[in-house]
Protein backbone atom coordinates (compact mmCIF):
# COMPACT_ATOMS: atom_id res chain seq x y z
CA UNK A 1 0.00 0.00 0.00
CA UNK A 2 0.91 3.66 -0.55
CA UNK A 3 0.98 6.28 1.91
CA UNK A 4 -1.75 8.32 0.24
CA UNK A 5 -4.17 5.01 -0.47
CA UNK A 6 -3.58 4.75 3.40
CA UNK A 7 -4.46 8.47 4.18
CA UNK A 8 -7.63 7.67 1.66
CA UNK A 9 -8.39 4.99 3.30
CA UNK A 10 -7.93 5.33 6.96
CA UNK A 11 -10.84 5.61 9.41
CA UNK A 12 -11.39 6.47 13.20
CA UNK A 13 -12.16 2.74 14.35
CA UNK A 14 -14.53 2.94 17.71
CA UNK A 15 -15.05 -0.56 17.45
CA UNK A 16 -12.49 -3.21 17.99
CA UNK A 17 -12.86 -7.13 17.61
CA UNK A 18 -10.45 -9.19 20.08
CA UNK A 19 -7.44 -10.38 18.58
CA UNK A 20 -4.37 -9.87 19.75
CA UNK A 21 -1.76 -7.85 17.57
CA UNK A 22 1.03 -9.63 16.53
CA UNK A 23 4.15 -8.03 17.96
CA UNK A 24 6.33 -7.54 14.44
CA UNK A 25 3.25 -5.46 13.52
CA UNK A 26 3.08 -3.30 16.76
CA UNK A 27 6.98 -3.16 16.71
CA UNK A 28 6.61 -1.56 13.24
CA UNK A 29 3.88 0.78 14.42
CA UNK A 30 6.21 1.96 16.94
CA UNK A 31 9.15 2.45 14.78
CA UNK A 32 6.45 4.78 12.44
CA UNK A 33 6.22 6.69 15.31
CA UNK A 34 9.91 7.03 16.29
CA UNK A 35 11.36 7.92 12.96
CA UNK A 36 8.99 11.45 12.70
CA UNK A 37 10.43 14.10 12.36
CA UNK A 38 10.52 16.83 15.77
CA UNK A 39 11.98 20.38 16.13
CA UNK A 40 15.39 20.92 16.20
CA UNK A 41 14.90 16.76 16.04
CA UNK A 42 14.35 16.70 19.83
CA UNK A 43 12.48 13.51 19.74
CA UNK A 44 10.49 14.48 23.36
CA UNK A 45 8.29 11.87 22.63
CA UNK A 46 7.62 8.86 25.31
CA UNK A 47 5.11 5.93 24.51
CA UNK A 48 3.31 3.84 26.89
CA UNK A 49 2.01 0.72 25.24
CA UNK A 50 -1.14 -0.39 27.59
CA UNK A 51 -1.99 -4.06 27.19
CA UNK A 52 -3.34 -5.14 30.59
CA UNK A 53 -6.90 -5.11 30.47
CA UNK A 54 -8.00 -3.72 33.60
CA UNK A 55 -5.92 -0.72 33.29
CA UNK A 56 -7.41 -0.55 29.72
CA UNK A 57 -10.60 0.00 31.42
CA UNK A 58 -9.24 2.49 33.69
CA UNK A 59 -7.57 4.58 31.11
CA UNK A 60 -11.48 4.56 29.08
CA UNK A 61 -12.78 6.11 32.16
CA UNK A 62 -10.17 8.53 32.20
CA UNK A 63 -11.10 9.22 28.69
CA UNK A 64 -14.53 10.60 29.94
CA UNK A 65 -16.40 7.43 29.82
CA UNK A 66 -15.17 6.42 26.47
CA UNK A 67 -15.65 2.36 27.16
CA UNK A 68 -14.85 1.47 23.08
CA UNK A 69 -11.44 2.36 24.27
CA UNK A 70 -10.79 -0.58 26.02
CA UNK A 71 -12.17 -2.83 23.73
CA UNK A 72 -9.09 -2.79 21.89
CA UNK A 73 -6.17 -5.13 22.74
CA UNK A 74 -3.65 -1.92 23.27
CA UNK A 75 -3.70 1.44 24.04
CA UNK A 76 -0.60 3.84 23.24
CA UNK A 77 -0.18 6.76 25.22
CA UNK A 78 1.91 9.35 23.63
CA UNK A 79 3.72 11.79 26.03
CA UNK A 80 6.02 14.57 25.87
CA UNK A 81 9.02 14.72 28.22
CA UNK A 82 10.01 18.43 27.16
CA UNK A 83 7.35 21.01 27.45
CA UNK A 84 8.99 24.27 27.69
CA UNK A 85 10.55 24.75 24.21
CA UNK A 86 8.16 27.30 22.41
CA UNK A 87 8.88 27.66 18.69
CA UNK A 88 8.95 31.25 17.44
CA UNK A 89 5.46 31.36 16.28
CA UNK A 90 4.27 30.99 19.86
CA UNK A 91 2.99 27.61 19.87
CA UNK A 92 4.27 24.58 22.10
CA UNK A 93 6.43 22.52 20.24
CA UNK A 94 5.64 19.24 22.09
CA UNK A 95 2.38 18.70 21.20
CA UNK A 96 3.27 19.33 17.28
CA UNK A 97 5.68 16.88 17.63
CA UNK A 98 4.15 14.24 19.51
CA UNK A 99 0.82 14.68 17.24
CA UNK A 100 3.15 14.07 13.75
CA UNK A 101 4.58 10.78 15.93
CA UNK A 102 1.47 9.56 16.90
CA UNK A 103 -0.14 10.02 12.90
CA UNK A 104 2.69 8.05 11.69
CA UNK A 105 1.43 5.97 14.25
CA UNK A 106 -2.17 5.81 12.40
CA UNK A 107 -1.08 5.81 8.85
CA UNK A 108 1.13 2.65 9.72
CA UNK A 109 -1.59 0.91 11.51
CA UNK A 110 -3.31 1.31 8.08
CA UNK A 111 -0.85 -0.51 6.36
CA UNK A 112 -0.61 -3.20 9.07
CA UNK A 113 -4.64 -3.86 8.85
CA UNK A 114 -4.93 -2.25 11.84
CA UNK A 115 -7.24 0.76 13.45
CA UNK A 116 -6.71 3.22 15.36
CA UNK A 117 -8.83 6.16 16.78
CA UNK A 118 -7.47 9.88 18.34
CA UNK A 119 -8.47 10.64 21.62
CA UNK A 120 -8.16 13.82 23.01
CA UNK A 121 -10.53 14.17 25.05
CA UNK A 122 -9.52 12.81 28.88
CA UNK A 123 -8.49 13.46 32.36
CA UNK A 124 -4.81 14.32 31.89
CA UNK A 125 -4.09 14.01 35.91
CA UNK A 126 -5.89 10.53 36.10
CA UNK A 127 -4.15 9.10 33.02
CA UNK A 128 -0.78 9.91 34.48
CA UNK A 129 -1.36 8.83 38.14
CA UNK A 130 -2.60 5.43 36.34
CA UNK A 131 0.75 5.43 34.22
CA UNK A 132 2.89 6.67 36.69
CA UNK A 133 3.89 9.17 34.49
CA UNK A 134 6.29 11.73 35.91
CA UNK A 135 4.56 15.24 37.06
CA UNK A 136 6.66 17.89 34.50
CA UNK A 137 5.63 15.31 31.33
CA UNK A 138 2.36 16.01 29.50
CA UNK A 139 -0.16 13.25 27.85
CA UNK A 140 -0.73 14.61 24.92
CA UNK A 141 -3.36 11.62 23.44
CA UNK A 142 -3.98 7.87 24.02
CA UNK A 143 -4.62 6.01 20.90
CA UNK A 144 -6.38 2.76 20.86
CA UNK A 145 -5.28 0.27 18.45
CA UNK A 146 -6.67 -2.88 17.01
CA UNK A 147 -8.57 -4.52 14.80
CA UNK A 148 -11.40 -3.31 12.93
CA UNK A 149 -14.77 -5.21 13.80
CA UNK A 150 -15.84 -3.16 10.40
CA UNK A 151 -14.30 -0.33 8.40
CA UNK A 152 -16.62 2.74 8.73
CA UNK A 153 -18.02 4.24 5.54
CA UNK A 154 -16.16 7.60 4.60
CA UNK A 155 -17.16 10.71 6.10
CA UNK A 156 -17.84 13.95 3.82
CA UNK A 157 -14.67 15.61 3.25
CA UNK A 158 -14.51 19.47 1.87
CA UNK A 159 -13.66 19.95 -1.81
CA UNK A 160 -9.85 21.52 -2.00
CA UNK A 161 -11.34 25.06 -3.19
CA UNK A 162 -12.78 24.97 -0.42
CA UNK A 163 -9.70 24.77 2.43
CA UNK A 164 -6.99 26.14 -0.10
CA UNK A 165 -5.76 29.81 -1.00
CA UNK A 166 -2.89 30.33 -3.07
CA UNK A 167 -0.81 33.11 -2.36
CA UNK A 168 -2.77 34.95 -0.34
CA UNK A 169 -6.40 34.65 2.37
CA UNK A 170 -9.27 34.46 0.28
Amino acid sequence: MNVFEAIKTRRSIRSFDERPIEEEKLLRVLEAARLAPSAKNRQEWRYVVVKDKELRKKLAVAANNQYFIAEAPVIIVGCATLVNYVLSCGQPAYTIDVSISMDHITLQAVEEGLGTCWIGSFKEDEVKRLLNVPEDMRVVELMPLGYPKFQPEPKPRKALDEIVSYDRWQ
